[in-house]
């Protein structure tokens, strides 16, 4: 593993999403049919394992049916993009998702596309919010998606195109096949001149925390281990955790180590960019640009990065299988790192680790690809 020590942590800076946003993404997405808190798990044994006094693991493998968190985010963001946009149209002042959802403005929002890209899991939630509110789809995926996942897509109504290269140049291909063809943009990364509709998705992705706060029982955690792609994840969590417990707990944000961006930006103090074919098998993190929203928080906010090899995920997918938990290869970083940084004496050490930390994981995703799943599990 590798791990860095935010220097410029407790820095002030903006702020990346404000309270308001939440409330209203909380509002909507807790009434929509099918919701309901996905458990927080204590694993005692695990925590003896590591020498520490509590793990707690959110699984986020029952979210909606569509096995990750991301409905929270990309459904949301679809639903939040269609209000504004029969607002400005002048078809409906303040369309909530409800209303959208019943189809009462079908017409208008049969004509409105919304795209991304993705690795799998966002990609699924965009498609299913676009169903869900009935406007149209198009997702572009990268040369390594496996093939179940773009069927998971598909299976939502939305045309599915894969394009060569990285997941960043499937976001590349993406906004430039909406600019001319007059689609809107869902994406969970944000860039220069685009950030609102990241903001949407990272403000929806705060319910997960949210609820783990909810759950929560006692003296509240002393380290959260996170895991990050692009980062938007990694700072709704940051942002809701600092807002939910106090004192706020220490934020290590975990990447693999053939795509660690955003620990690539902390060691340079600035975002930096990860060239190469970003191969691991958490497929879902294979990200090497961070999003300009997620750095805003992350930069001042995270207490370290780490980045670990795909072995270690493969590792941790198969303790909590022995646990009975179905983990997913992207969702199981930050249980990798903890294990990892428990296990070391030096990260012990480095980031107050001790027989009396209280530590909260999330699993952000079950079996979504069950081949791999199965395959990577059973190998052990």
């Amino acid at each position: 593993m590798r791990l860095f020590l935010n220097p410029r942590m407790g820095v002030p800076g903006l702020v990346v999403l404000p309270a308001g946003g939440f409330r209203r993404a909380k509002a909507e997405i807790t009434t929509w049919d099918g919701y309901a808190p996905t458990p927080l798990h204590d694993l005692p044994a695990l925590a003896a394992r590591a020498g520490v006094a509590a793990i707690r693991l959110k699984d986020e493998g029952t979210r909606f049916g569509l096995g990750s968190f991301k409905a929270l985010g990309g459904a949301y963001a679809v639903a939040a993009l269609l209000s504004a946009e029969l607002a400005r149209r002048g078809v409906a002042p303040r369309a909530g998702s409800a209303e959208l959802a019943s189809g009462r403005h079908a017409d208008a929002t049969g004509a409105i596309t919304v795209t991304c890209a993705t690795d799998g899991n966002h990609g699924r939630a965009v498609a299913w919010g676009a169903r869900r509110f009935h406007c149209r789809c198009v997702i572009f995926v990268h040369e390594t998606v496996s093939q179940p996942r773009v069927d998971a897509i598909a299976a939502f109504g939305a045309k599915v195109r894969r394009v060569p290269g990285t997941y960043d140049d499937a976001v590349r291909e993406a906004d430039r096949q909406a600019r001319a063809n007059g689609w809107f943009v869902v994406s969970d990364t944000a860039y220069a001149g685009y950030t609102e509709v990241p903001r949407s998705v990272m403000q929806g992705y705060r319910l997960m925390a949210d609820e783990a706060a909810d759950q929560w029982d006692g003296a509240p955690p002393t380290h959260v281990f996170i895991q990050a792609g692009v980062g938007g994840a990694a700072a709704a969590v940051s942002v809701q955790t600092r807002a939910r417990f106090d004192p706020s707990p220490a934020l290590i944000v975990v990447e693999p180590d053939n795509a660690a961006c955003l620990l690539l930006s902390a060691e340079r103090g600035a975002p930096a960019t990860v060239h190469g074919d970003l191969d691991t098998i958490m497929a879902g993190l294979a990200c090497g640009e961070p999003s300009l929203l997620a750095w805003q928080e992350l930069e001042r906010a995270a207490t370290a990065f780490m980045a670990i090899p795909d072995q270690e995920a493969a590792r941790a997918m198969r303790i909590l299988a022995d646990q009975k938990l179905v983990i997913g290869e992207s969702g199981v970083a930050g249980v990798a790192a903890c294990l990892l940084a428990c296990g070391d004496a030096d990260a012990r050490r480095s980031l107050g680790l001790s027989s009396d930390s209280r530590i909260l994981l999330f699993g952000t995703e079950g079996a979504t690809d069950p081949e791999m799943y199965r395959r990577i599990v059973d190998a052990g």
